[in-house]
């Protein structure tokens, strides 16, 4: 049967091959005017929300004469690019091994999770989206394994998202990582159901509907995204699924630290908060109201698991990972 194309994904969603915008103009430094331009590189899917975060940012007496330039892209492209000399004020990833990444290279501070939150601006939980009324009856991790059945993920070794979504679905089949030989043979049996990986989560989400796949996987805000944007999407909370926290840092060879620290300051607070929270974020910051977040009977953590840098060496170097082991038999690239 032909699918119809769904439209105005492609309107609503910004691509996410590093985009730099500028936002309310300004120069690189400040000039006689007293304006500061500060660059923001984040992964792929804040950007409404920092459209409308920054705006808000501007109106106070702390940001009224900062403008910024935005990057977006996959959470790894990003991480790397910036490792590698991108501009960059304010970056926000996906997960911490890109933030990681910059502390290695001298470009983020050692102690820039050491705040209430540990360092995690933003929440979410993994879901599975699937076609409008489910017609294939798409709820539980085992229904995405099925003969004949399309998973919509990105690829692992560029997406945040896509790392996030495999170890919900190995985390709820494995025990949380007690039972590592069941939880890599569904990985196995997964991957064999997507047929396509795009480069990041956005992408991925554009892919779907866009009229490819029966079902996929995404982070919570993306589908509560895709349905803001009047996409015929609904998605399922799994029983069991993981706990996506996204970081957030400051550079140390910022240009202008004083305001670039003001504006992290600013995204913890309510006023920003709820604005992430208005896009589908599930908030880190107390006193966010008129939101109500299901409660999944097991979320997990990626410490659960056995953490960010044991998890990266087992499952994804792209040499030697149990992940790019399963992805280079079916084909797909691990290594940029």
């Amino acid at each position: 049967m032909r699918v119809r194309r769904l439209r105005g994904i492609a309107a609503a969603a910004v691509a996410t091959t590093a985009l730099v915008t500028a936002c309310g103009g300004g120069n690189s430094s400040a000039g006689g005017d007293g304006k500061v331009q500060l660059s923001l590189v984040a992964y792929s899917t804040p950007q409404a929300a920092y459209k409308d975060i920054i705006a808000a940012f501007q109106k106070t007496p702390e940001g009224k004469n900062i403008t910024f330039t935005q990057s977006y892209g996959a959470s790894g492209d990003q991480s790397r690019a910036v490792a590698a000399g991108l501009k960059a004020d304010i970056v926000e990833f996906s997960l911490e091994p890109d933030i990681t990444r910059l502390v290695k290279a001298g470009i983020v501070a050692d102690d820039w999770n050491k705040n209430a939150t540990k360092g995690f601006l933003t929440k979410s939980v993994v879901v599975i989206g699937t076609r409008k009324g489910n017609p294939k009856g798409i709820k539980t991790w085992d229904d995405l394994i099925k003969p004949g059945t399309e998973v919509i993920t990105p690829n692992p070794f560029t997406s945040g998202a896509a790392r996030w979504n495999l170890l919900a679905g190995y985390g709820a089949k494995s025990s949380k990582g007690t039972d590592q030989a069941t939880g890599l043979t569904y990985l196995d049996s997964l991957l064999k159901n997507v047929p396509v990986q795009d480069d990041s989560g956005r992408k991925a989400l554009q892919t779907f509907t866009g009229g490819k796949g029966d079902a996929i996987l995404t982070y919570e805000n993306e589908a509560i995204f895709a349905q803001q944007n009047k996409q015929e999407l609904d998605y399922t909370i799994p029983d069991s699924t993981i706990l996506i926290e996204n970081p957030v840092a400051v550079t140390k060879n910022s240009a202008h630290p004083k305001e670039a620290a003001a504006f992290l300051k600013y995204l913890y607070s309510v006023e920003a908060q709820t604005i992430f929270a208005k896009n589908g974020y599930r908030p880190v910051a107390e006193g966010v109201t008129g939101f109500t977040w299901p409660q999944p009977a097991q979320l997990f953590t990626i410490d659960d698991l056995g953490g960010w840098p044991k998890i990266t060496t087992d499952f994804f170097d792209p040499k030697t990972g149990k992940v790019a082991e399963i992805e280079r038999k079916l084909g797909v690239a691990t290594e940029k």
